[in-house]
């Protein structure tokens, strides 16, 4: 019997490239790019993002479980209550330790918290914080099969009732449990954000290419690594910038997932913090980036954790707290306000 041979053009595939087998960003590595300098000199922009979200009791479950998912037959009032917790009780926690190092954070939330917890968006905002897109709840995923219509309506109603909640402009928005489509990054352009916290394969943020605009406005420090053809890929029009948001360091991965110690999670911080310290300096800036979810770290037996990664990291000289729109504006100047 004849062994079936390939097809001659088998191996000719057009996005065959360094970097992803897409074109939505120009491939670059960052030791390689140009030096960012924060606001004031700073070496670390501290990005704290706290997660609202809202797990519906009869969750459909597809086309995946989003993380902190019901588990048990419906109705799993177990997880239910333990997320409500977070919303109700770990919340407050939270507010509390960031507020005593005068940190404001970007809060995720999905448009169903905005609907039946409208005090918990007023405490956010007289915190000063920042409210991000995070969908319509957790139940209600991005994803390839879904069609276009559908999810341009999701993305167009979150931020209509999170607006209205609000009276602020959304410029951020984080995707349920960051799935995507293939069009999502399209969508969201077209609906007016200005950056993305979905991708996790950077340390920096960097433009996106989207179908309204190609690559985002481009900072007049940041220099495109070459295209296919040597092109910069730059070009005007509306486009994204993908916001590092890193997911092994986050609360749920460390002590839910890993199911790791408080301890662990702390070090962890604070090992990520020194690091990025270390390969930063006052005109060449960094960004530490933690994910919060109060029913997680809000509990009373945790929080002691995050308020020792806190201390140790606001000690530091050179440490910018920031939302992630001041943090975008900055990036984007590319020089100190």
């Amino acid at each position: 019997m004849t062994a079936p041979s390939l097809p001659a053009d088998y191996l000719d595939y057009p996005l065959r490239r360094e970097g992803m087998d897409h074109d939505r960003y120009d491939w670059s590595m960052l030791p390689q790019r140009p030096p960012v300098a924060w606001p004031g000199g700073a070496r670390i922009a501290l990005w704290v993002t706290v997660s609202l979200q809202w797990f519906p009791l009869n969750m459909k479950g597809q086309p995946f479980k989003p993380p902190g998912a019901m588990q048990t037959a419906y109705p799993d009032l177990r997880h239910y209550t333990l997320r409500d917790y977070g919303n109700r009780v770990g919340i407050h926690r939270v507010m509390q330790a960031l507020g005593r190092h005068g940190i404001r954070a970007s809060a995720p939330c999905n448009a169903a918290v905005a609907q039946r917890y409208p005090s918990l968006v007023k405490a956010c905002l007289e915190q000063g914080w920042e409210l991000l897109g995070h969908g319509l709840d957790m139940d209600h995923l991005h994803h390839g099969a879904l069609p276009v219509e559908e999810e341009r309506a999701w993305i167009q109603q979150s931020l209509d009732i999170l607006q209205a909640a609000s009276g602020q402009r959304v410029r951020g928005w984080l995707s349920p449990a960051k799935s995507q489509s293939h069009t999502t990054l399209d969508l969201l352009a077209e609906a007016g954000l200005d950056y993305v916290c979905d991708w996790v394969n950077d340390d920096m943020p960097y433009p996106v290419r989207t179908v309204q605009g190609a690559l985002a406005p481009s900072p007049a420090h940041y220099q495109h690594a070459p295209g296919p053809g040597g092109a910069t890929g730059v070009t005007a029009g509306r486009g994204l910038v993908a916001m590092p948001h890193p997911i092994d360091i986050d609360d749920h991965t460390i002590l839910v997932q890993n199911h790791h110690t408080e301890d662990d999670f702390r070090d962890a911080l604070i090992d990520q913090f020194d690091g990025l310290y270390r390969e930063a300096s006052p005109g060449n800036g960094r960004i530490v980036a933690i994910s919060l979810h109060p029913w997680a770290i809000g509990q009373p037996y945790r929080i002691g954790a995050l308020e020792e990664a806190l201390a140790h990291i606001m000690g530091h000289e050179g440490v910018w707290a920031a939302t992630g729109a001041e943090i975008l504006d900055a990036w984007q100047q590319g020089s100190p306000a």
